[in-house]
């Protein structure tokens, strides 16, 4: 699986989803999934910026992918403070919009977009790998 690394910023988040895009196409995702794939990406990658590192230029994101069968595999890596997806309160989908959260939707949407998604922390590194299956 070929590794690449980008900068913890925000204005490295074009040339991620350069590389996700290429990933579906060569996959062959209809344009909807390829969609969601890409914003799923581009959520996981704010969140590192923003949560794990605690701003722009504290740290690098790296990201791999493999397309095996029917399936692309998207695994991103980060070095920053530990994240644990069951500390993060589900969002209230039926509060009304004046009661909800500013925050929080993220992690949702990229368990609805993606088929399968998982996280892992050990020796420093947050590891979530995300899987999408063609249709």
């Amino acid at each position: 699986m070929p590794k690449f690394t980008f900068p913890g910023r925000y204005e490295s988040l074009a040339q991620i989803a350069a590389l996700v895009r290429q990933a579906t196409q060569e996959l062959g995702l209809s344009s909807l999934d390829a969609y969601t794939v890409e914003m799923a990406v581009d959520e996981a990658c704010s969140n590192i910026i923003e949560h794990a590192y605690g701003g722009e230029g504290r740290g690098e994101i790296e990201l791999e992918y493999m397309i095996e069968a029917n399936s692309l595999i998207i695994r991103l890596r980060d070095h920053g403070k530990p994240f644990d997806p069951k500390k993060v309160r589900p969002p209230r989908r039926d509060a009304p919009l004046k009661k909800r959260r500013n925050h929080g939707l993220g992690l949702y949407f990229i368990y609805q977009w993606m088929d399968e998604v998982h996280f892992d922390f050990s020796e420093g590194t947050n590891t979530l790998t995300m899987i999408k299956r063609k249709k």
